[in-house]
């Protein structure tokens, strides 16, 4: 399931596309962070890529055998997260009511993440991105003081 890149900043994988995928993958993300010293943003990023992936897997149709891509990518003294998907449609953040069950996941992310976004794959499909760093004074405790820190269509790196 994992895939190192040569610089050993990088972890790949390729999940199906099920539920119990989320927990494999945030296995994968806690093996990654623990060896890039990054345990402090560990509780927020499990809960942004759980996020992330969860809603790949809710809403994106796939093909027999088509699989959900993670990267996690160090960054400084921090990590970037990334969700693939062949679905080329874009995550909306709303602003859910207090008596639905759903819609909440992207609120959690724009909250925990200094910076988040979408950007389109070259081929078929996008990557929807967070990025955490250890250099918050609120790191490691969830929240980041409800500050807010980026939007779903901003910063096309193209990556």
């Amino acid at each position: 399931m994992q895939q190192t890149g040569s610089n050993g900043r990088e972890v790949v994988g390729h999940w199906a596309h099920h539920p119990r995928s989320v927990s494999q993958a945030r296995a994968e993300l806690r093996r990654a962070l623990a060896g890039w010293g990054l345990v402090t943003v560990e509780g927020t990023a499990q809960i942004v890529l759980s996020e992330l992936l969860t809603n790949a897997i809710r809403h994106t149709r796939v093909s027999p055998g088509q699989e959900i891509e993670t990267r996690y990518l160090r960054e400084g003294d921090g990590v970037r997260i990334e969700v693939h998907d062949a679905s080329d449609e874009r995550p909306e953040l709303r602003d859910p009511s207090a008596d639905v069950a759903h819609g909440r996941g992207l609120v959690l992310v724009e909250e925990l993440a200094d910076r988040w976004g979408v950007t389109p794959c070259p081929v078929v499909g996008k990557s929807v991105w967070a990025v955490l760093t250890a250099s918050g004074p609120d790191v490691g405790q969830g929240m980041k003081g409800g500050r807010r820190h980026g939007e779903a269509n901003a910063e096309m790196d193209g990556t």
